[in-house]
């Protein structure tokens, strides 16, 4: 059974249901002079499922992921579209896992386009990825993803979104009225169509992308338009990670509201053994103060010392525990690390996943006596 805790505010990390919570629990938020008792990961193997997310809605868990069984290869073009696949679970995140089929025919017509989707999502071998599944202020279930191949063909509108009939679809056409719609997404800042997250906090979400550098923009009451100003630049904030070289923004808040960012460092392709950094949101450079929204300053951790290597703060883990970072999950107040296992193939049907749990030491989101940024605020990956 899922462990149920007493929890102070309704957060919602990167593609969550909105009835996750986040909770004061001694192995997520303790202080520094509590010992955290130890938090386990899981690694999911045989499900057939990449680049996904985890969501909860009450005791059950939802997972959603892209597909490679049908023999999806990247970078093929001659290769199909598999689509993404859903699963259950009512015994916690370790599983079982029961799959519940796609979210939409694969084999179909957007519609939006008139076109298949294997164009869409195929076109020189590019792929559709990142199923994120959220539930909106007002109940539905929506689906986003991403088509890099749309880019390629002169498209800025890259991410995509369905209306679902509930957390584990049918989407898009074949969900009917009211809710079966498909949607491109027009966006000021996010036209990268790179691996992105949505992140929910109450009522607003928005829409994080990355392609090289890593950029939020918040989406208007319905969550399918970016509402950046391209002359003003509100509603959006650019290049959060300060780097030109990351990917696969995801997202949570910790207990004290300070929001926080995890990405690969650097970008890779199907790599294994990439790194996961981090960066928070605070109101203003210098201040520890949370940011009230995810649209704050964000500060990566600054190196430091004569010999230090690059990453020397940011980093959380340098290898990801042999795979490649993608997304952040909460189940039950505890957040958790999504990485892919890559094994270095263009068809990664039985690479696993591995949920490696983050946890806070419990130190302040300070400057430390030298000035620099602060260390040592989340623990290193264990992968245990």
């Amino acid at each position: 059974m899922l462990l149920k805790r007493m929890c102070y505010a309704v957060v919602l990390a990167t593609a969550m249901a909105t009835t996750v919570m986040f909770c004061t629990t001694p192995e997520f938020g303790a202080s520094a002079d509590t010992p955290m008792p130890p938090v386990s990961g899981v690694t999911l193997s045989g499900l057939d499922a990449h680049d996904g997310t985890i969501y909860q809605d009450d005791s059950t868990l939802y997972l959603v992921g892209t597909r490679y069984g049908c023999g999806y290869e990247w970078q093929n073009a001659n290769s199909p579209f598999c689509g993404f696949g859903a699963w259950e679970s009512t015994s916690g995140i370790g599983g079982p896992w029961t799959y519940r089929g796609l979210l939409f025919d694969p084999t179909g017509m957007n519609t939006t386009r008139n076109e298949p989707w294997k164009t869409t999502c195929n076109t020189g071998g590019n792929g559709c990825f990142n199923p994120r599944m959220v539930q909106r202020h007002d109940g539905v279930w929506v689906l986003y993803f991403n088509a890099p191949a749309e880019t390629i063909r002169g498209r800025d509108e890259a991410y995509y979104v369905m209306g679902c009939n509930g957390p584990t679809g049918p989407c898009g056409a074949s969900a009917g009225a009211p809710h079966g719609s498909t949607r491109q997404l027009p966006m000021g800042a996010c036209n990268m169509g790179g691996d992105f997250s949505i992140i929910v906090d109450g009522a607003t979400a928005y829409l994080a992308c990355s392609s090289g550098s890593i950029t939020i923009e918040q989406l208007d009451y319905w969550w399918t338009t970016g509402i950046a100003n391209q002359v003003t630049g509100a509603g959006a904030v650019r290049n959060v990670s300060y780097l030109s070289n990351a990917e696969a923004p995801g997202f949570f808040k910790a207990p004290d509201g300070m929001w926080v960012m995890t990405y690969g460092d650097p970008m890779c392709g199907y790599c294994a053994g990439t790194g996961t950094a981090y960066s928070v949101a605070q109101t203003a450079m210098g201040n520890p103060t949370p940011a009230t929204s995810p649209l704050g300053v964000w500060l990566p951790p600054a190196n430091v010392g004569w010999a230090a290597p690059s990453s020397g703060r940011r980093s959380i883990s340098g290898t990801s525990c042999g795979g490649q970072p993608r997304t952040v999950v909460s189940v039950d107040g505890q957040p958790y690390q999504w990485i892919d296992l890559w094994y270095g193939s263009a068809n990664e049907t039985n690479a696993s996943v591995r949920l490696e749990p983050i946890v806070l030491t419990g130190q302040a989101w300070r400057a430390p006596a030298d000035g620099q940024v602060w260390r040592g605020a989340i623990r290193a990956f264990t992968c245990e």
